[in-house]
């Protein structure tokens, strides 16, 4: 991606919200009342047009990473790119690199467009990101079409990126948990033990977390006391995954609300509703809100 100039910015009240479509329609920053709740994108990195550097972007037209970049659906055995190197596997699909169009932007709300026809990647798909800031917070609603000629699998799901405070605690609850193998890859998915659940707040773990967290009750709550405020995040119940990435080496982490499982493509996931992989036929759509509400944090 090159250089980019367009910025669209919405607000309510405290909140702000700046989106760098071009930069794979993404947030570049999220901030209430002042207070920075996702990592700002930063001057180099918006120069650069690099989109690891967001503070969120969405993925499409499947969350996580295809092994083996290939997978067996519908008869057939279709073909994918590596697409985030020195990663093996394509990560996140498509719609994280490339520039969406802005369709419509108004103070409060703004709405995102992506067409993708089948080439390099075998689907052909619209992505819309609605996005509407309120006195509540942020909403995005994400819809995902099938413009192909055949039925296949999708996902979808949202990317942010957050400070790694050194008081942060996170809440959410899950049913399970999905152990990670080589390269990224979610492996088999086993009953969440104690000493990886986060049902009451908790500090990130000191180790290596990529991980997937099936069965999502559908909320998370970040805490961020050095700020002063937190951010809860809201999910309609197509999201059945909340995936947690975690480096102690790193400055920040990632907490990614999405539909299907990471893995799920490559396991035949059609099959088991709780894999969460939306086939969809020619013309067909499927569409899911994620909200993110900041809150203060007493004294």
């Amino acid at each position: 991606m090159g250089a980019i100039s367009e910025l669209v910015n919405i607000r309510s009240g405290a909140l702000e919200v700046e989106l760098v479509p071009q930069i794979g329609g993404s947030l570049s920053s999220l901030r209430w009342r002042g207070i920075d709740l996702m990592r700002r994108l930063s001057d180099g990195d918006r120069e650069a047009g690099n989109v690891l550097g967001v503070a969120m972007f969405p993925m499409t037209p499947y969350a996580n990473r295809i092994a083996g970049n290939a997978f067996d659906f519908g008869g057939k055995c279709w073909l994918v790119e590596p697409n985030n190197p020195p990663e093996k596997f394509n990560v996140h699909g498509s719609g994280w690199q490339h520039a969406w169009t802005v369709t419509e932007a108004g103070t409060a709300n703004a709405t995102l467009s992506l067409d993708i026809a089948a080439g390099a990647e075998p689907y052909s798909y619209r992505a819309i990101q609605a996005f509407g800031a309120s006195d509540d917070g942020l909403s995005v609603t994400m819809t995902l079409t099938n413009t192909g000629p055949v039925a296949m699998p999708f996902g979808f799901g949202l990317h942010p990126w957050f400070d790694r405070d050194p008081d942060v605690t996170l809440q959410f609850g899950a049913r399970c948990f999905y152990l990670e193998e080589p390269d990224g890859i979610a492996g088999d998915p086993i009953t969440l033990p104690p000493e990886l659940d986060f049902a009451e707040q908790r500090p990130l773990p000191g180790g290596w977390r990529n991980n997937d967290y099936g069965g999502w009750g559908g909320e998370a709550t970040l805490r961020f006391p050095t700020r002063g405020a937190g951010l809860r995040i809201k999910a309609d119940p197509i999201f059945k995954h909340l995936m947690l990435y975690a480096d102690p080496t790193k400055p920040f982490f990632c907490v990614e609300p999405q539909t299907n499982a990471s893995g799920a493509f490559n396991r035949g996931g059609w099959d088991d509703p709780q894999e969460g992989v939306i086939v969809l036929t020619p013309g067909e759509s499927a569409a899911g809100t994620v909200s993110f509400m900041p809150f203060a944090l007493g004294l």
